[in-house]
């Protein structure tokens, strides 16, 4: 009986995987005969995957942040196309995302999000309370033998969903630092030598598309707090981490990248938004044993 229960329960619009796998394919559906295509065929498949991950593992509070990303860069994108395109400097495929940008954009973040529904598999977590123990009673829990369960401090999740929060920021930031620079930076300077180049160079800067790259992370810093993901110090940690690895990936656009063949945008994407969560965490970690 417990067995049949306990099946049916997986079955029910309680368990958020099954949420997670209508929603998305409700929208995979609409995307597919929307005239404007934001994302190609496989980028679609990509980002279904993706949004069934994270509606899984952190609910609609992580879901609201990667769509937020989603809808706001790929609007941003679209900003001063037929001026990009003229000068050789718009996204490929008129914007539309691929597989390799959709998680080139997103994968720290879905580890992040992993590792909060692995903590919430294998931890006893029903000492996290607050805002981040609502978002844990959401994630799709499995049974476990309770040998193996572990107690999981508040603050090892805490950390795990600032690093989620901080990777979108950063993505974002550098988005609109780009694509903003490219439309209206009026001057732009390579970041090593602050030498005049032409927009849309490697490693380039602007004023208006570095001030464009803090608006954006402070929107999604926001938008974070208000769905309970941090806290008020993490906008903070958001802001700084990913000033400091957008500015790291405009530096690694402007020394390494055209040395390596392997060294795509897609992956230096990955590298900025690694860069962002480990430099939020840190920041978080540091004030925590300084100020706390």
């Amino acid at each position: 009986m417990q067995n049949s229960e306990l099946f049916f329960n997986y079955l029910s619009w309680s368990n958020p995987w099954l949420v997670a796998i209508a929603l998305n394919t409700i929208l995979l559906a609409i995307a597919t005969i929307t005239p404007k295509k934001l994302l190609t065929p496989a980028g679609q498949f990509h980002g279904w995957l993706l949004g069934v991950t994270i509606w899984g593992c952190l609910g609609w509070q992580g879901y609201a942040v990667v769509m937020f990303y989603f809808l706001v860069g790929s609007s941003v994108t679209r900003i001063g196309k037929a001026q990009k395109e003229a000068e050789g400097i718009a996204e490929k495929r008129s914007g539309a995302r691929g597989p390799e940008n959709v998680w080139g954009s997103a994968l720290t973040a879905t580890l992040c999000a992993l590792g909060v529904l692995a903590l919430s598999i294998l931890g006893d977590t029903g000492n996290i309370v607050g805002e981040t123990g609502s978002i844990l009673e959401q994630t799709g829990k499995m049974p476990v033998p309770q040998n193996i369960i572990l107690p999981v401090p508040q603050y090892v999740v805490s950390l795990l969903l600032l690093g989620y929060a901080a990777s979108f920021c950063t993505k974002l930031s550098d988005t609109c630092a780009s694509e903003i620079g490219k439309a209206y930076g009026s001057r732009t300077f390579l970041i090593t030598t602050l030498q005049p180049v032409t927009r849309g160079t490697e490693g380039a800067v602007s004023l208006e598309g570095t001030l464009a790259g803090i608006v954006g992370s402070i929107a999604i810093a926001l938008l974070s707090w208000s769905v309970g993901l941090i806290d008020l110090t993490g906008i903070v940690f958001c802001v700084i981490a990913a000033f400091i690895a957008t500015n790291i990936e405009s530096v690694i656009g402007a020394t390494i990248q055209s040395k390596f063949e392997w060294l795509t945008n897609e992956v230096v994407n990955f590298f900025n938004t690694l860069i962002g969560a480990i430099a939020a965490i840190v920041l978080a970690s540091a004030w925590t044993a300084f100020f706390a």
